[in-house]
């Protein structure tokens, strides 16, 4: 009888870890030596008194190479705390876009009702093209650059994903 294989799944991690030179190259390093994808990576300073940074990282792989990941993340020098966000449902994620679109006439138009549906909020405008900020899950952000492709999307850039877990607890 064989097995089937495992699922891919998608997790993702947040790491507490010294602010300090370094840190994100030996993490980073980490993923690529052992050919690990990283599809999302944030990081920014969390408490400037502990010199703490939390680097929010989301990734792909079976369950065993996700336990995998989290057991050599957690052996890291720099690193305090791996939190997998995703196996714990608890977990809040966000993600910021500015979405460059370029259209006149009824694409223009189009452009604006698509925005407001998604809540989108224009943040630059001219004679011929539109910038809008949008926020959300990634889903919502793919989805909406995806409807405004045809209208005339020029370029999205991304802020990566955001998480933080839910309740009283930190990190």
């Amino acid at each position: 009888m064989t097995s089937s294989p495992e699922p891919i799944e998608r997790h993702t991690l947040s790491v507490l870890v010294d602010n300090e030179p370094g840190v994100l190259a030996r993490v980073i390093g980490l993923f690529s030596g052992r050919g690990y994808n990283i599809d999302s990576l944030t990081v920014s300073e969390v408490s400037q008194e502990s010199h703490l940074s939390r680097i929010t990282i989301v990734t792909t792989g079976t369950p065993m190479v996700i336990v995998q990941i989290r057991n050599q993340l957690d052996r890291l020098v720099p690193v305090h705390r791996v939190e997998d966000l995703t196996t714990e449902g608890i977990g809040l994620e966000r993600e910021l876009a500015m979405v460059k679109v370029r259209g006149t006439g009824e694409a223009r138009s189009e452009a604006l009702r698509l925005a407001e549906a998604f809540r989108a909020r224009v943040i630059d405008a001219t004679r011929e093209s539109f910038v809008f900020e949008i926020t959300g899950k990634t889903d919502k952000i793919d989805q909406f650059a995806y409807l405004m492709e045809p209208l005339g999307l020029v370029e999205v850039a991304r802020t990566g994903v955001v998480a933080i877990s839910r309740g009283p607890q930190a990190l």
